[in-house]
């Protein structure tokens, strides 16, 4: 379909700054950042669902690499698009293709999602030369639009709750799968950002314990064309098509997705709740050169991508989604760091989850901790100050790099997960890696002023089995995402108790159940910050599914009926236990060095009854032992400057599958109180000193000294 005639206006000269469509009362300035352009339009049009433009602006005005105007009497709510032309050259990296309607890297609101269509690529699909050839058509009617709006709301004095990193429990949950069957959000608001600030679900959140809400991707998003086609969807979202805009699906009103996200904010504020966005600036929805062209390609492909240097044709993929945006380009990094901010200051969020992080980190090929992108974080005065937690790594060459991130960052510990994981499975071999992650890994960030709550632990995430799943299957069963079982990972560390799937032997069941309570007693003893994925505290299972990014379905949705159940009470009293415990969220890396009376902050005991030998670790029938750690050795203070102290806590782990018998230290107070157990029969039974306590197969025991 060739491109219709509009009407042509002319925009007043406008001005470089700020980029984007921004309304000022009056008018609005429209700011383009195209290096290699030869002619910018912004194009209007009547409502979302307008097949046609209506107007043609021609920015005639152009400031560096930014093509800019001002358009008086547009008001929030006009939806717009660009067009902009230049040199149609595949081998050089130019894929400018007028024909194509381009929504706005910074547009605050998208007014219409991508409509899949094969206008919208910039070459013919199917003619010979391929990704070279190219195609006249007007993707008008199918690309996705931006909305001019008005950053005005009422805020009504809402302030960040800044939880201290060592406070934080974070809760890993997704906008529409947290709400879409809970009974007590109004069925109009569920799967909303307003559903998820129901104060059903709030509640939910405060009883827990959690203090931090992280939320899958938030930023407008498309579905690939091949999730498309087979009746799929992303449903988790890493794969953005605009960095400023909220989802528009997860609004009540889609057009109100912005007034709509910033309410949830400020309700989750007021309830003291935190919240951290999971962003993705490592790759863009438009893919690989056979992907569409609906923004940043055909705004400018050579400036936003990384190319191959010998074949500007090909685009680097560090992230297996065809692209890369390239961090190297000034003009991407300001992107990246105006949306950031905007996020902060405009949307109130308290953090970010970086996505594939370590490829933000890479020149053309090589990863730099020192590059531009963490060296303008570190020194910008509102970013600086807010969480900020990588995924320490992407699928390049030398990109797992745990443990290598600048201090400001905390990062997910992926070796936290394994070692937790293989201890309680049972393997052989694993106790010394176990224990350095239950001591918070030191060895990883104990190095440039870092701190233990650097480590974000987890046992369980989105990208993988859930935790239930985790102790019922062995392998995945990923068919539902019509990929052949050939996609998530095979690397689980996990076991199913002799029966794949779900079972009714009440032998199976109590050996999972124990297996799931001592996982996340785990974590929550842990040094670092322990994160929990929504839904595990009721029991939420995906059926074997450990890659559920397509599943906009009950595979995904938490189903509520499990939050009046044993397993949901044992998780709130873990948070509890955590939050009145400083032993347990120490400032400083445990060192296990004794001081002038002999007493050591931490000492690794055995069931015999003895300190650890070097012998005990590698041995292979090693799965139990004990942690003793001294609440009267606790070096950190106060924010008063008064040093902080706790009671003495004897946690026993054991993973073996029988009983056994494990001697308690004689050494301190005079006797134990078992506090806190997975076998929940044995709490508040009082043991002497010296003695032995029987401890129950795939169990975890908190004793607190008596007298300490």
């Amino acid at each position: 379909m060739p491109i219709a005639p509009v009407p042509a206006v002319r925009a007043h000269p406008g001005r470089p700054h700020p980029l984007g469509a921004t309304w000022d009362g009056l008018g609005v300035n429209f700011a383009l950042f195209s290096q290699f352009a030869e002619r910018v339009e912004v194009v209007l049009f009547r409502g979302p669902d307008a097949e046609e433009v209506s107007t043609t602006i021609e920015l005639v005005d152009r400031t560096g690499p930014i093509w800019h105007g001002y358009v008086p009497d547009l008001q929030p709510g006009q939806v717009y698009g660009y067009r902009v032309h230049g040199p149609y050259d595949p081998e050089r990296g130019h894929r400018f293709n007028p024909n194509k309607v381009l929504l706005d890297p910074y547009a605050r609101s998208v007014a219409r999602p991508l409509r899949w269509h094969d206008a919208l690529y910039g070459f013919e699909l199917h003619h010979p030369d391929g990704d070279l050839s190219f195609d006249g058509r007007d993707s008008a009617p199918y690309a996705p639009l931006g909305a001019v709006v008005s950053e005005h709301f009422a805020w009504h004095g809402d302030r960040p709750p800044r939880i201290p990193w060592e406070d934080t429990v974070i809760y890993e949950t997704h906008v529409r799968g947290l709400t879409m069957r809970h009974p007590g959000v109004p069925e109009p608001l569920r799967g909303t950002y307003l559903g998820l600030a129901e104060p059903a679900v709030i509640d939910h959140l405060k009883h827990l314990g959690v203090t931090t809400v992280q939320l899958l991707p938030v930023h407008a998003k498309a579905s690939e064309r091949t999730l498309h086609d087979a009746g799929l969807s992303n449903y988790w979202g890493y794969n953005t098509v605009g960095y400023f805009a909220p989802e528009p699906s997860y609004a009540h009103d889609p057009g109100q997705a912005v007034r709509e996200f910033r309410s949830m904010v400020r309700r989750l504020h007021a309830a003291g709740l935190e919240i951290i966005v999971d962003v993705v600036y490592n790759h863009t929805a438009e893919g690989n050169r056979h992907g569409p062209t609906f923004s940043f390609r055909g705004i400018d492909n050579f400036a936003y991508y990384k190319e191959d240097p010998q074949n500007p044709r090909f685009l680097i993929d560090y992230t297996g989604t065809g692209n890369t945006l390239d961090m190297g380009n000034p003009h991407v990094l300001h992107l990246v760091m105006d949306s950031l901010r905007y996020w902060v200051e405009e949307m109130h969020v308290d953090g970010f989850r970086f996505d594939l992080a370590a490829t933000l980190a890479r020149d053309v090929f090589d990863i730099n901790m020192l590059s531009a992108f963490f060296q303008v974080i570190q020194q910008d005065p509102i970013l600086s100050h807010v969480k900020l937690i990588a995924e320490p790594w992407d699928i390049g060459p030398g990109g797992y790099q745990v443990g290598a991130f600048p201090w400001l960052w905390a990062e997910w510990n992926g070796r936290y997960r394994d070692a937790v994981r293989r201890f309680w499975r049972g393997d052989s071999g694993v106790l010394g890696e176990f224990t350095t992650r239950l001591a918070g890994s030191s060895d990883l960030y104990n190095n440039s002023g870092r701190r233990p709550f650097a480590s974000i632990n987890f046992v369980t995430a989105h990208d993988g089995f859930t935790l239930v799943d985790l102790v019922s299957y062995e392998r995945k069963h990923n068919e539902g995402n019509r990929e052949g079982n050939r996609d998530g990972s095979d690397a689980n560390y996990s076991t199913n108790a002799g029966v794949e799937g779900p079972s009714d032997d009440p032998r199976v069941a109590r050996r999972r159940d124990a297996r799931r309570r001592s996982l996340l007693a785990t974590l929550f003893l842990s040094q670092g910050v322990p994160m929990l994925l929504g839904g595990d505290e009721l029991s939420r299972t995906q059926a074997g599914n450990n890659n559920a990014y397509c599943q906009d379905n009950a595979i995904s949705w938490f189903d509520w009926a499990g939050e009046d159940s044993d397993f949901h009470r044992f998780v709130t009293r873990l948070a509890a236990f955590r939050r009145r415990h400083p032993n347990f969220r120490r400032h400083r890396f445990l060192d296990g060095r004794p001081d002038a009376d002999g007493n050591r902050d931490v000492t690794w005991w055995h069931p015999a009854g003895r300190i650890m030998g070097p012998a005990d670790w590698h041995a292979p029938s090693g799965h139990t032992l004990g942690m003793l750690l001294r609440g009267d050795r606790i070096v950190d203070r106060n924010p008063q400057g008064q040093p902080i102290r706790d009671r003495t806590y004897l946690v026993l782990l054991h993973a073996g599958e029988r009983a056994i018998d494990f001697r308690l230290p004689g050494t301190v107070g005079s006797g134990w109180q078992v506090v806190l157990a997975t076998e929940e029969s044995l709490e508040h039974h009082a043991h002497g000193a010296a003695t032995s306590l029987r401890l129950p197969p795939i169990s975890v025991t908190v004793l607190e000294a008596v007298g300490s």
